[in-house]
């Protein structure tokens, strides 16, 4: 598999994104879509509903309870008709199936990544 690299970004570019560690607190299947699942997630001081393109790997019963990692200050963004606060973190197989990144052991939700 190749790896195409984007181009660098300076450290102040990488400073301005908001990553943090939140619990998926509810997650349910969106019919009209064979990848799409939406999930609550608890951000330490909020819920908010994230749409993510993750349901050919995971099943939203497996997924209430987990902790994730997401970008907390991404724009909003229409997705299937709902809204999408964040993006959730994964990266890719071979086979292109998604691979959501949670940390190592529990932490706070709202924990700050640097």
């Amino acid at each position: 598999m190749t790896i195409k690299q984007k181009p660098n970004v300076s450290y102040d570019d990488f400073l301005k994104l908001d990553l943090r560690v939140g619990t998926i607190v509810s997650a349910d299947d969106l019919e009209n879509s064979n990848k799409l699942i939406k999930m609550i997630v608890d951000d330490g001081g909020d819920k908010r509903q994230i749409i993510a393109g993750i349901k050919k790997q995971y099943k939203v019963e497996d997924l209430v309870g987990k902790q994730v990692v997401f970008i907390a200050n991404l724009e909003p963004r229409e997705i299937a008709g709902l809204v999408s606060n964040g993006m959730i973190l994964a990266s890719h197989t071979g086979d292109d199936l998604p691979v959501v990144l949670i940390p190592e052991r529990a932490v706070p939700d709202g924990s700050q990544i640097s």
